[in-house]
């Protein structure tokens, strides 16, 4: 089991910036792959970013490539979203996911086993 906890969300006006953190503890977190969706009101939850086991692949949604950056510090068992030039768009409750196995399809939250309980990010115009 791999247990994740998400902090770093808040109200922030447009054009600003937050940075997410995912705190991994019960398994070795540098042998899973990394994965941040988020889900706006009433939308499904949708793929924002990825990034491999060993943080040399990392992989964006369209909609946020160029603004977000996804990271990992797997000496601290930690992955992270950089979010900048945030768009009122951009609001939603942001979860990260793990997941073992190759790193392929990973925009499929189907592909994650383990995610995290999610936390708000609200972006004011």
């Amino acid at each position: 089991q791999v247990q994740l906890v998400e902090s770093g969300g808040g109200l922030v006006q447009a054009g600003g910036s937050l940075k997410l953190s995912c705190a991994a503890s019960g398994r070795t977190f540098s042998n899973y792959h990394m994965g941040w969706f988020r889900q706006a009101p009433g939308e499904k939850r949708e793929f924002v970013a990825a990034i491999s086991s060993s943080g040399g692949s990392t992989f964006y949604a369209d909609s946020v490539k160029g603004r977000f950056t996804i990271s990992r510090e797997n000496s601290k068992d930690t992955g992270y979203l950089q979010m900048n030039s945030l768009k009122p768009e951009d609001t939603a409750v942001y979860f990260c996911a793990a997941r073992p196995g190759y790193f392929s399809a990973y925009s499929n939250q189907a592909n994650y086993a383990y995610w995290g309980q999610g936390t708000q990010v609200t972006v004011s115009s």
